[in-house]
């Protein structure tokens, strides 16, 4: 039996049923899960001294294409919007195998991590050159973080009228049996799981209506969750009007992909309607707000998804389109995004935290994780306020307004992987040099 005690800490943000704000409070872990949570409490083992600190849950990223750390910053994308700015890469992708799958995914979980989250998500839809899922998993294992892993694909290259080279597209037949694979391989249902599998065809203009429809089919039969890019700008909405006739809300529900086992990134442009299906089905978004502003998509209407009930968390999404895997930077950029559109009190920092904690454990049917409550997993988040970023505020909670963008610590499954702001599973130096090597070989 492992226990650790997080004593003394300033306050506790716990994401209960009741949102319960606890000063002076300690944590009690034992063998991966939270224990207890109160005043006074006594452990056997690792005790850490955490006042003058903040306590959450650990954060929850619900969209990432983790190979993209290995182009930030582009320069023929760095001012393009979506579909120019995906042509630009798709070539340089192509390039990519296992060494790159494996080391760029470390260093975006690493990011992650550094930023507070303890569960990611991540959409792996290209394959060049043996490159397989698997190479993204072991990433993730060996750093330590919960991982929720999706098996994309793309089938519609350009001599199909598509915008991947063909080089990069996959027979669909073959597709399928790999999702197989993978899920069989792979996925643990079982509660406090450090390994989840979906299935996510990338996107309506990259794969065809049989196959998204087969996939829906199979991550029923398997029991695993759906996931794909849905109505992401108005080039995309021009482009499932002029080929489906349709929406693309319109087209995810005639094709199966509502539903609480679904959430879609992005949904820049959902309309009224669009919302109340997602609502009404308990489909899930992911939320990307800085990649949504660098590719010019516009502003997701959060606010409004929230009030009709629909199940939102947040999304880094993939580093050239983002240029970094800050999770709290994303949560701040979401709370000022609807403020911008809705006024100063649309969102306060509570509900931003909430989105990017218990809401995107919600997104990804994760119930045990994004809360601080006995029997939940003990994913947690310390964040020192007697930090720079910290000094002078008058509300600890209010973490997005006037607080570190950086944890202190974060415990995942109580196992802690990062001590005093740093990593302590991988050498973190090592791979960011090797990350580097492998950025100028590509651009030779």
């Amino acid at each position: 039996m492992t226990e650790i005690l997080l004593k003394n800490a300033d306050l506790i943000l716990t994401m209960d049923e009741s949102r319960q704000e606890l000063p002076g409070a300690d944590i009690l872990i034992r063998d991966g899960q939270i224990d207890g949570i109160g005043h006074g409490l006594q452990a056997q083992g690792e005790v850490h001294d955490v006042s003058g600190c903040l306590v959450t849950p650990g954060l929850v990223n619900t969209h990432h294409h983790l190979y993209q750390t290995l182009t930030r910053a582009v320069p023929g994308g760095q001012d393009a919007l979506l579909f120019g700015w995906l042509q630009t890469l798709y070539p340089i992708w192509a390039k990519f195998g296992p060494d790159e799958m494996f080391t760029s995914a470390q260093i975006g979980l690493a990011e992650l991590a550094l930023s507070g989250c303890t569960l990611s998500s991540d959409h792996l839809y290209l394959y060049p050159n043996g490159s397989r899922l698997e190479d993204t998993i072991a990433a993730a294992s060996e750093l330590g973080i919960r991982f929720h892993p999706t098996r994309g694909a793309m089938s519609i290259g350009e001599s199909g009228g598509g915008l991947p080279p063909d080089s990069l597209v996959e027979e669909e037949t073959a597709i399928l049996d790999d999702m197989i694979r993978v899920v069989d391989a792979f996925h643990d249902p079982s509660e406090g799981s450090m390994c989840r599998v979906g299935l996510a065809p990338c996107s309506p203009f990259s794969v065809s209506r049989d196959l998204m429809r087969d996939a829906a089919l199979l991550a029923r039969d398997k029991g695993v969750m759906l996931h794909t890019h849905l109505a992401e700008n108005d080039e995309d909405i021009a482009y499932s009007q002029a080929q489906f006739g349709c929406r693309p809300g319109q087209y995810a529900e005639d094709l199966g992909w509502t539903g609480p086992d679904v959430w879609h990134a992005h949904c820049v442009k959902l309309d009224g309607a669009e919302i109340d299906l997602f609502s009404r089905t308990k489909t899930g978004v992911a939320h990307c707000p800085c990649s949504n502003c660098r590719l010019g998509s516009g502003i997701a209407p959060v606010r409004a998804m929230r009030d009709a009930g629909v199940k939102v968390g947040l999304g880094a999404d993939g580093s050239a389109s983002n240029d970094n895997g800050n999770l709290m930077l994303e949560a701040r950029q979401a709370l000022l995004l609807q403020r911008v559109v809705n006024g100063a009190d649309a969102m306060s920092a509570r509900e931003a935290l909430e989105i990017a904690t218990r809401g995107g454990a919600d997104v990804l049917g994760r119930p045990d994780c994004g809360r601080l409550m006995p029997g939940k997993r003990a994913d947690v988040a310390v964040w020192d306020m007697r930090s720079i970023e910290s000094a002078g505020s008058w509300d600890p909670a209010a973490l997005l307004l006037a607080g570190p963008m950086q944890v202190k610590h974060l415990f995942v499954e109580g196992r802690q992987i990062v001590r005093d702001g740093h990593i302590t599973t991988i050498d973190l130096p090592r791979v960011i040099e090797r990350q580097n090597s492998l950025a100028k070989e590509l651009q030779a």
